[in-house]
């Protein structure tokens, strides 16, 4: 997916979440080859050319198809699985994919698990007694630094994903231009239960701008949101003080 992805698991069986981890490896490099974009063999790219029908694909290319479904209509088509007219899930492939890796390690008896894929990560469980999962969130104007830190303090899961400018440029598309979303932010930072939708989520909020993302956040149900514009103006929805720390 042209990203890396990383683990860090606690607790269980050694054997059994060396083995799930091994199986939860083996499924992110299915996930590239089945949904990969930049290969015109993966099953993304032959039903894009409509060379494959959804019932052809595995099944999880219908799974993944429904939940952006879901996303485009949630965010009133700021998310989109289209770029430049064709079929092109890649914005909700890697959340879900992070995610289905996290919930496979707790499956096997892992008693903490972070799977973070190119920045945004999912969490489950905890570290170690009395020791909440915690994210720093980078500051998109001072490299190195920190805006936020994230704490899981509390709940069983939670996901921090980030979409902006800093890391790789321009690469989030207006959906309703076809080109780069020029807005106000230089990054979006989501804290949801689940990866899948924080990623989506921020990815729309950025393409919305500022004034309009942050009335559509606040109205999400268990999601939070810190919003950083070009001018190092810093906003937020009003829950999230409750998650930093």
């Amino acid at each position: 997916m042209g990203t890396v992805f990383s683990f860090d698991v606690r607790g269980g069986d050694p054997g059994a979440v060396q083995a799930a981890l091994r199986e939860a490896v083996a499924g992110l490099h299915r996930v590239d080859e089945v949904f990969s974009t930049y290969r015109g063999d993966s099953q993304v790219s032959r039903l894009a050319r409509g060379e494959l029908t959804v019932d052809d694909c595995d099944p999880m290319v219908a799974e993944v198809l429904e939940l952006g479904a879901e996303a485009e209509r949630v965010s009133d088509g700021w998310f989109s699985m289209r770029y430049e007219g064709r079929l092109d899930p890649t914005g909700i492939v890697k959340g879900w994919s992070a995610e289905q890796a996290a919930r496979r390690m707790a499956q096997a008896g892992a008693t903490g698990v972070s799977v973070n894929g190119g920045g945004d990560v999912q969490l489950l469980g905890v570290p170690g007694p009395e020791r909440p999962w915690r994210v720093g969130v980078s500051d998109p104007l001072r490299p190195g630094g920190l805006a936020a830190v994230v704490s899981a303090a509390g709940v069983p899961e939670l996901a921090v994903a980030t979409s902006g400018t800093a890391e790789r440029g321009t690469h989030i598309v207006d959906p309703r231009t076809g080109r780069s979303a020029v807005t106000d932010l230089v990054a979006v930072t989501v804290v949801a239960p689940r990866l899948i939708w924080a990623d989506c989520w921020a990815t729309a909020a950025f393409a919305m701008g500022s004034r309009e993302a942050l009335g559509w956040l606040e109205s999400l149900p268990d999601v939070e949101a810190l919003l950083i514009t070009a001018g190092d103006e810093v906003r937020c929805t009003g829950g999230l003080a409750a998650r930093l720390g």
